[in-house]
């Protein structure tokens, strides 16, 4: 009985943690395509995306982190786990692409991690 009352006041809070998390990410995301166009225009743009890749990339292994604690401790379903998990994989090839400048493939997979980003959250 304790176990089920602990798993039902948990799982709210969890998963309020990981739709926070979703919502910073896709706000990242969003930033970086901001900061994209800042690139082209001005002469900090460039600092500006370094500094906001950091960031998503922190944000999409947040959202590894609350989707982890409300599957295993929090009793929730593991697919939560497993899109984060591939969030953070297109995370990691979008921040090497940057790297390696090839603008050809990073500019429409930021397009596409935005649009699984907003996907997520209206899932939530």
């Amino acid at each position: 009985m304790a176990t089920q009352m602990t798993a039902s006041v948990t799982e709210p809070r969890t998963s309020s943690l990981v739709r926070t998390a979703i919502a910073l990410q896709t706000l990242t995301i969003f930033l970086q395509a901001v900061s994209a166009g800042l690139l082209l225009t001005t002469s900090y743009g460039e600092l500006l995306h370094s500094v906001g890749a950091r960031v998503m990339y922190g944000a999409s292994m947040l959202y590894v982190l609350a989707a982890t604690l409300a599957w295993k401790p929090g009793g929730g379903p593991l697919r939560p786990v497993l899109y984060a998990c591939g969030f953070l994989v297109l995370a990691s090839v979008q921040v090497v692409l940057g790297i390696a400048h090839v603008p050809a493939v990073h500019l429409p997979l930021g397009v596409l991690m935005f649009g699984l980003s907003v996907l997520a959250l209206a899932r939530r």
